[in-house]
């Protein structure tokens, strides 16, 4: 930790504890106080601006809304340097995308809190006239710009940050009228970035949390969101969902009572229906197990995250494939991609275009479900046991406090992501598609799931080797990761004419 906003927290042992609101005082006018924009932040301002919000505009509320009426809303994801680029790109996702929320993702050096280098970015991207940043610099462009950038759209929008260093952003973005904000001490810290320590990344996640309770304690709700693992690789349902359900567990400890489950898709659709029900199910089992029983957590369902077809015409059918998982999963929303996806950022167009193939076919699976399935209920059961089998280790292994115990899991390998950039994560346990299409774990390495369970894995992967003709071992998991991304005379080659 290198910045004075953390010492009121250092000076306490780790734990899933409610920060206090004397110490958070004091945490909150240190961090403010870390670069000029943080001065325009006034909270008695920033929660009227919120209350005087129509109710189509505030998060909450509409994803409330949405999982009460089984809707699947759309959000895309997208920033670009300056504030003329990024109103037109939000005015074009809100009106020609019809997205149901609005994004702003933030740049690379705003996410590693380098604002001194944003700066330098925006300016040399004005100068030039075109984006040379992946996303906008929030913190440099202070809550007025935020709030005429969010007024500039009939949606709620949502802050996507990337970071495992929230607290200046959050500060600037929920003054500036964002009233939702995606990320989490788990899951960003062990998907983004290299040396943060998870003991780090939770704290820091637990400013952003007790900041939410904060304004909600004066009537406002915000919605906060655990994000689906962002390294570009498979990651089994039980995994992700393990980490949701601790990641919700340090939220609703800070006082967080609207906080959504995001999952990455595995273009599975049995798998993918099983795992958003699960998580679903299961984050309340927990919440409820710790005295939570007043929680929301919808589930969002993330459009495929490993490697896209170059192909335009595969991608849109990934993009319309993605939105078929989410509506007969159940997702409440759906985050979606472009047909650019393997090219770089897209552009406005092809983003408003990738929202509308999604928003189509999520219409046209409205109101299917698989419940009674055997295959579906199957599903279900196994990534349950999957998931009791590793929470239940990690809350013991920190005496049922979620923070001390993820610390402790990380680092004996009981909690385990796959290709993991961070090197306090083991990075040992390896995923791999297998003849039916589903992710099942190759090496599990520490995890502690059951032996019958690994087997049912196990006897999947060998089965698609076999077919395959290869050793059923790390090429394995290799092939899974690249594999959507290979050309239809690959995957569908047609040696059967032959």
């Amino acid at each position: 930790m290198n910045d004075v906003a953390n010492a009121a927290m250092l000076q306490h042992p780790l734990s899933e504890a409610a920060i206090p609101w004397d110490a958070f005082a004091r945490m909150r006018t240190a961090n403010l106080a870390r670069w000029p924009t943080g001065a325009r932040v006034d909270l008695d301002e920033a929660v009227a601006y919120h209350r005087a919000l129509p109710l189509h505009k505030r998060l909450a509320d509409v994803m409330r809304r949405a999982q009460a009426e089984r809707r699947c809303l759309t959000q895309p994801r997208g920033g670009f340097a300056t504030p003329a680029m990024q109103k037109n790109l939000m005015v074009t996702l809100d009106r020609e995308g019809l997205a149901d929320i609005v994004p702003t993702t933030t740049d690379s050096y705003t996410r590693n809190e380098q604002f001194a280098a944003a700066q330098k970015g925006q300016e040399e991207s004005e100068r030039l006239g075109r984006s040379l940043l992946n996303g906008f610099p929030i913190v440099n462009n202070g809550v007025d710009v935020c709030r005429d950038l969010t007024e500039a759209i009939d949606k709620p929008a949502i802050m996507l940050t990337g970071t495992s260093m929230p607290k200046l952003t959050s500060e600037i973005g929920f003054a500036g009228g964002y009233s939702g904000y995606l990320g989490s001490g788990i899951a960003y810290t062990t998907s983004y970035i290299k040396d943060l320590p998870i003991e780090d990344g939770i704290r820091n996640y637990q400013y952003l949390d007790r900041l939410a309770a904060l304004y909600a304690r004066r009537g406002v709700e915000l919605h906060r969101r655990q994000p689906g693992f962002l390294t570009g690789t498979n990651i089994p349902p039980c995994i992700a969902i393990a980490i949701a359900v601790l990641d919700c567990l340090l939220a609703a400890a800070q006082g967080v009572r609207n906080y959504g489950l995001e999952l990455a898709q595995t273009l599975h659709l049995v798998q993918d229906a099983a795992a958003i029900a699960a998580c679903g199910t299961l984050v309340q089992e927990y919440l409820a197990r710790n005295g939570y029983r007043d929680v929301f957590t919808p589930v969002t369902s993330l459009h495929w995250m490993g490697a896209w077809p170059k192909d335009d015409a595969q991608a849109a059918s990934l993009l319309s494939y993605g939105g078929t998982l989410a509506a007969i999963g159940g997702a409440v929303s759906v985050t979606t991609k472009s047909t650019h996806e393997s090219e770089g950022i897209p552009t406005p167009q092809a983003n408003a275009e990738g929202l509308r193939i999604t928003r189509m076919a999520v219409y046209c699976a409205r109101g299917i479900r698989l419940d009674g399935l055997p295959e579906y209920e199957a599903e279900k059961a196994l990534i349950a046991r999957e998931v009791h089998a590793i929470v239940d280790k990690v809350l013991e292994m920190g005496d049922g406090d979620a923070a001390l115990g993820t610390v402790r899991a990380f680092s004996a390998g009981v909690l385990d992501v796959p290709w993991s950039p961070n090197r306090h994560v083991k990075s040992r346990v390896m995923p791999a598609r297998d003849a039916s299409g589903y992710i099942r774990i190759l090496d599990p390495a520490g995890l502690p799931l059951p032996r019958d369970v690994l087997d049912i894995h196990r006897s999947g992967l060998e089965a698609r080797a076999a077919k395959e003709g290869i050793p059923c071992d790390r090429e394995l998991a290799i092939r899974s990761v690249y594999e959507m991304s290979e050309p239809l005379s690959v995957l569908q080659a047609d040696h059967w004419l032959k």
